[in-house]
This record gives structure tokens, sequence and C-alpha cells, in this order.
């Protein structure tokens, strides 16, 4: 167990002090022991890492438990079996007895699905109205995010409407979110590491580039994080760069052509290799990341896989998943 699960923190000596139900938060801060009657704004603020919430007035229900794995969904086929549902199914095998449930974000993608194969994803909020009506009283939420950003505030958005309607729910963390600070764990370096296991062998003039989404959100910065633990992890000319963000590929190309770099693979650092890594980044349009990289010159070389292909990165969704269901089951 990480660290920061060792430490519950301020919420439970602020329930004690307004004498009332906060939620349990398991995370890597800690109000100073000196404040003795923090407001619920500043014990909401102390509230990171995997969210947990008791509710006291269902405390007598007996347990039956179940797991909500969110992730925003895909409408290709192939690459949803090798990704979202093989980690739905490694989450499943820890625990053979235990409901899991899969709940897509993205509406588009639901009707999407539906009309072209006829499968109904539920969103988060259906699945846990109809495990409501099941009759389930503790649930852990799981997310397939990579980084804590707007898909991420989804999922605890959900969290925190639907956590007085059970008798306990957690909420697991994005891929990435703890950075090595305050001796915690380093979600970015191990994903790094997972991720690393499919790189090609590098010659001098061979460089990675990492594609990742991109989020208009603050958390848009875990890239700029992404890069320095690349660089100091000594990861040579290996660059993460976004679709829908910062940094882009043209911020990337200088250093391509400073690194005298002549042959680029890419590869996306997303859940599944959808839309984004078929089209945008190696599809055939002149304005596919691919084309532009040709037209300059470089030989390039496509990875359409998803990270959830990759066991060493599934095994870290796992364990996320793993984090939120100690979460449910602590006392």
């Amino acid at each position: 167990m990480k660290n920061w699960q060792k430490m519950l923190v301020a919420s439970l000596a602020c329930s004690a002090a307004f004498g009332m139900a906060q939620p349990n938060v398991e995370a890597a801060y800690q109000l100073n022991p000196e404040v003795k009657t923090a407001t619920p704004a500043l014990t909401a603020a102390s509230q990171i890492g995997v969210l947990s919430y008791e509710n006291p007035e269902l405390k007598n229900l007996a347990d039956k438990d179940a797991i909500v794995v969110m992730s925003f969904g895909t409408t290709f086929k192939d690459t949803r079996e090798k990704t979202i549902d093989a980690t739905v199914a490694a989450i499943q095998a820890k625990h053979p007895g235990v409901k899991v449930v899969t709940a897509f974000t993205s509406h588009i993608i639901i009707d999407r699905v539906k009309a072209n194969e006829g499968i109904t994803y539920p969103t988060p909020e259906q699945a846990l109205d109809q495990l409501k009506a099941e009759g389930y009283t503790r649930v852990a939420l799981v997310s397939l995010d990579v980084i804590p950003g707007m898909e991420y505030s989804y999922n605890t958005g959900v969290f925190h409407h639907y956590k007085k309607k059970f008798k306990k729910m957690t909420c697991g963390t994005s891929l990435m979110y703890w950075q090595g600070q305050e001796e915690q764990a380093d979600d970015v370096a191990e994903t790094i590491k997972a991720l690393a296991t499919q790189f090609p062998k590098q010659g001098k003039e061979d460089a990675i580039l990492i594609m990742a989404h991109g989020t208009p959100q603050i958390s848009n910065a875990y890239y700029s994080v992404i890069q320095a633990k690349l660089d100091d992890m000594g990861y040579k000319n290996v660059f993460v760069y976004t679709v829908e963000g910062w940094p882009s590929l043209e911020t990337v190309l200088p250093k391509l052509k400073k690194n005298g770099i002549k042959h680029v693979t890419l590869m996306p650092m997303m859940m599944v290799a959808g839309d984004h890594a078929n089209n945008d980044m190696a599809g055939d349009e002149e304005d596919s990341h691919k084309s532009i990289l040709e037209s300059k010159g470089y030989k390039v070389d496509a990875y359409i896989h998803g990270i959830g292909e990759n066991k060493a990165v599934r095994d870290l969704y796992v364990q996320r998943a793993e984090d939120a269901w100690n979460a449910l089951e602590a006392k």
C-alpha cells in the first residue's frame, strides 16, 4: 500500500471537532495538529488522493459490494477489447465474487456504440442508480484516466454527487496522480517505466514521440512533469506532446531538428488507440502528425496501440483499482 494510504488525514479529526460526518480521505497531506477547528472549506481542500465517504445514516445496512470502472470509452471495438475490456477483466479477476460494472463517461460514444454494435454501456450515474436499485450498499469507483484532468473531475464529481446514497463509497486516482512529492509514491515515474517496455531500440538519430490527449484544465501541466521525469530518468530523445493541448507537435519539431533526428516513432499515451491515434497521429491526411513529419523529411513509424494493451501499464491500473478497493474495505 502507498504511504498516503496509512495517513487518514484531517477530515477524521475535523469530523470529531464538528460532531458531524465529514468525508474520510486517504491523502498525502495532513493539517497542522494545531488546527483544532478546521472549517469545512479547509477540510475539503485537504481531500486529495483516494476519496472515501461513509454515510452514518446507512451504517446498519449489510455490506453488498460493487466496483464501477469509469472510462471515456471508444467506438473502436478492437482496441476496446484489448484495452478497456482487458483491464476490467484483470480487475474482475482480483475480485471474482464482486460485481464489476464498466461505465463510459462519453455520452456520444455510448450512443454510437449502441447504434453500431447494439451494446449499451451505462454512464457512471446510470450504473450507480442501477446498483442502488439492486440493493448494493458499498461501491468502489475506479478511473481509467491517464492524468487527473477534466475527465477525472467528472469521476470525482460523480463520487461527491452519489456518496450519500450508499453506505460507503470510495473513488480511486487516475493512472498518474502522485509525483513523488512529500515522500509519496511517484506514479509518473512508475508509468514511464511501464510505458518504456514498449519503446523500440533507439540509435542517436531516432526519437520517440509520445502523443497525449491534452486538457484545458490546469492539470495539463502534468505533461511538463512527465517530460522532466523522462529527461531525469535518462530517456534520450523521447518527447511528450499533445493533440489538444500544450506542448503540441509544433513545440517538439525544433527539438528534433536540433538533435539531428532522422527517424521518429509515434505512439499514443492513451488508454485506447482510437480516433486520435489512428487519424490525428497516424492517418494519411496531410494534416496528420505522421504526414507533417514525413513532409519535413523524417522517416516515421507509428505504434498504434493503446496503453491498455501494455500489461505493465495495465497492472498499474489494477493497482489503482486495488487502492480504491482497499479504502472501501478499511475500517
